[in-house]
This record gives C-alpha cells, sequence and structure tokens, in this order.
C-alpha cells in the first residue's frame, strides 16, 4: 500500500528560479549561467538511475508557453489513488497553477484507468491552498496524513481532505532558520518521509512540545522505525525522500546526492536495513528550485489498464 512503481516526472524546458515561490521557500537560491540546461543534465541522470533499478518512470516534456520554471515538482499539483481517483490541488504562486495540464492526465489516462477527478482548486480564490503531497505526507498503511501548516498547507482545507478520503490528520507547525529568524517551513515534504516499515524525521524543526510529542507518539503508535535527522541535514534535503519499488517488488529510497552525503554512516544503515538507496545530484534544482528529489516525483497508484 505505502509503495508505487510508478512515477510521473516532469521534463523541464524552461527550469529556472521562480521569484513567487521565493517569498516563502528559504532554499531557493539564484544562480547564474545555463541553469535550465544542467538541470536537464540532472533530470536525465536521475531517469536514468531510477529505471535502471526497473522503475517505471513516465517523463512526459514541459511545454515552453505558459512559462512554468517549476514543472519539475508535479507532486504539487496532483496525485493519483489506488482507487482510480485523481486529485488537482490549489497553488500558492499563480504562475505555478499553469502547471496543471489536461493532457498529461489524458497521456496517464492511456495506461491507467481514471474514474474520477476531484479538482480543490477554486479554493485559490480564497487564497487557500493545498499543495499535493508537498504540504501533505501520508501514511497509506494506517491511513494518517501529516501536515505542517503553512502558506501552502491550510489547515481547514487539510482537514477536509483528511475527512473526504478517510486519513487521521495530524497538524503541526515547522520551522527553519533562515538567517537570524525562525520562519515556517513551506512544505511537509522537506522535513518528513513516511517509508513502509520507517519514518525520516527532523523533530527539531517542530519548535512547540507539544504538537513534537503528539507528532512522535503517532510515528511509534504507527510501528513504524522513527529515523531522525538534524536540522542542518534538513537544510540539505535529508528530509526530501521518497520509497518506491520496482516491478519485482524491491524497495527503495530515493533522495539527492547533498541528502545522502549529509547523512550519518548509522543514519544509512538504520534506512539500508529496510531497503537500497538511490541518489543522484541533483544541485542545481536544488538550489534554484527549493526542491529535490521527491518533489520531482508524482507517484501513481492508478489501476493498470
Amino acid at each position: 500500500m505505502q509503495t508505487t512503481d510508478t512515477v510521473l516526472m516532469i521534463e523541464p524546458v524552461a527550469f529556472g528560479f521562480n521569484k513567487q515561490t521565493a517569498v516563502n521557500n528559504y532554499f531557493q537560491v539564484q544562480q547564474e549561467g545555463n541553469v535550465q540546461g544542467e538541470a536537464l543534465k540532472e533530470f536525465n541522470t536521475f531517469v536514468e538511475k531510477l529505471r535502471a533499478k526497473g522503475i517505471n518512470v513516465i517523463t512526459i516534456k514541459d511545454t515552453l508557453d505558459p512559462k512554468t520554471p517549476d514543472s519539475i515538482f508535479p507532486n504539487n499539483w496532483v496525485s493519483f489513488h489506488r482507487d482510480g481517483k485523481v486529485v488537482l490541488y490549489p497553488m500558492f504562486a499563480k504562475n505555478r497553477r499553469l502547471e496543471r495540464r489536461n493532457d498529461i492526465l489524458d497521456q496517464i489516462g492511456e495506461q491507467f484507468k481514471i474514474n474520477e477527478i476531484i479538482d480543490y482548486s477554486e479554493t485559490e480564490k480564497d487564497n487557500k491552498f493545498l499543495e499535493g503531497t508537498g504540504s501533505m505526507i501520508f501514511d497509506h498503511d494506517n491511513k494518517i496524513a501529516y501536515g505542517s501548516v503553512s502558506l501552502r498547507l491550510d489547515e481547514d482545507l487539510f482537514r477536509k481532505f483528511c475527512s473526504e478520503f478517510g486519513f487521521k490528520p495530524v497538524v503541526f507547525h515547522s520551522y527553519q532558520t533562515a538567517g537570524e529568524e525562525r520562519l515556517p517551513i513551506y512544505h511537509t515534504n522537506v522535513m518528513m518521509c513516511v517509508a513502509d516499515k520507517f519514518v525520516v524525521i527532523c523533530l527539531d524543526c517542530i519548535d512547540d512540545e507539544l504538537e513534537r510529542e503528539k507528532v512522535i507518539e503517532t510515528i511509534k503508535g504507527s510501528g513504524k522505525e522513527l529515523i531522525e535527522i538534524s536540522e542542518d541535514q534538513m537544510q540539505n534535503f535529508a528530509g526530501n525522500m521518497l520509497q518506491v519499488q520496482n516491478h519485482f517488488g524491491e524497495k527503495f529510497l530515493v533522495m539527492s546526492q547533498s541528502a545522502y552525503r549529509s547523512l550519518k554512516p548509522k543514519q544509512v544503515s538504520a534506512i539500508e536495513k529496510y531497503c537500497e538507496i538511490i541518489y543522484s545530484d541533483l544541485e542545481v534544482i536544488e538550489t534554484n528550485g527549493g526542491g529535490s528529489a521527491r518533489c520531482m516525483l508524482a507517484e501513481v497508484f492508478l489501476p493498470k489498464k
């Protein structure tokens, strides 16, 4: 239930620093040079590594018009569920709303059964946002959804989603050190990852002691091992991981090279008890886009045709 063998990835054609998202994504730093060209190299190498392990990667090329510099992160605008439902999400940045493309759904529908499309994007007019599996982390096995409140996760909308999809919501607030300030983390998936047998999480980001204890209690109650990372490791995208499987059922934890290099041997061993690690160099994408490996992967749980 927790993992899929199929992921959607969007090949970039005009990737770059997005000023509209940088207002509350404190991971982003604008670089000079051929950012699109370097990002495309990183993308292609990443895809090759996943496919080499037997993971089904569906790649769809972005379009130059409209200009969508963050289209490489599709998991924020769409999710694909086992019951054939597809969910479209309300996005904070106006230029990210243009990433929602019916032709992408049509291409997915050629291989998979789509029974219903549920569109939450109308709440954008009320400035209420819920950015997919960037803002929500699903424990599918236990029907738990973790959500860190931010401008990109409206608590009421999150609770509504959980009610409609049968998840128990676990709501908390997480922060990162940016300069001399403690500022809200823009997406939950940069500070935690839920796999089938374990959870990787930066507990230091949850400043409220009661909220932190509730999250710990929920993870332990789910029967999954808690693998803690530091805030420094989180800043290197060590929380931005995703567990996937191949067509043989073998499981892998996917992350960036910077995330992998930040881990201590004890943490690597704790993960490798359960699955192999796949990592790839995503430095240009991480620096300019403020997202990493997990953000680039939209899981496809839909039933195959």
